[in-house]
């Protein structure tokens, strides 16, 4: 298997959909299947996409990854976290409360 495969495969079996990937990653769906077709995928790529699926890729490459982890970790997974939580359910519904709560006092 090359490197995309091997990626495609982890992908998949983290039951995460393509389009969930690429907005996290903040790619489009076409580069992740391109990516998939890859021999050899750039290692920063499957670094990303380890952080996006909370995954240690070093297993399946351990000769590549050893010990090797992304700059941008900590910024990135911050973002992602912000994002999630504006964009859920929850944080919608309760904004709507507070409004209609205040509409109410006056």
């Amino acid at each position: 298997m090359n490197n995309g495969e091997i990626v495609e495969h982890v992908i998949r079996r983290n039951n995460i959909s393509i389009s969930e990937l690429s907005r996290r990653l903040r790619v489009s769906r076409r580069s992740i299947y391109n990516w998939f077709t890859q021999k050899n995928l750039s290692f920063d790529i499957i670094l990303q996409i380890g952080e996006v699926l909370d995954y240690d890729f070093s297993s399946d490459f351990p000769d590549k990854l050893n010990g090797r982890k992304s700059n941008h970790t900590q910024a990135y997974q911050g973002d992602m976290h912000m994002n999630d939580f504006q964009n859920s359910a929850n944080y919608w519904r309760n904004k709507y409360i507070n409004l209609l709560e205040k509409y109410n006092e006056v």
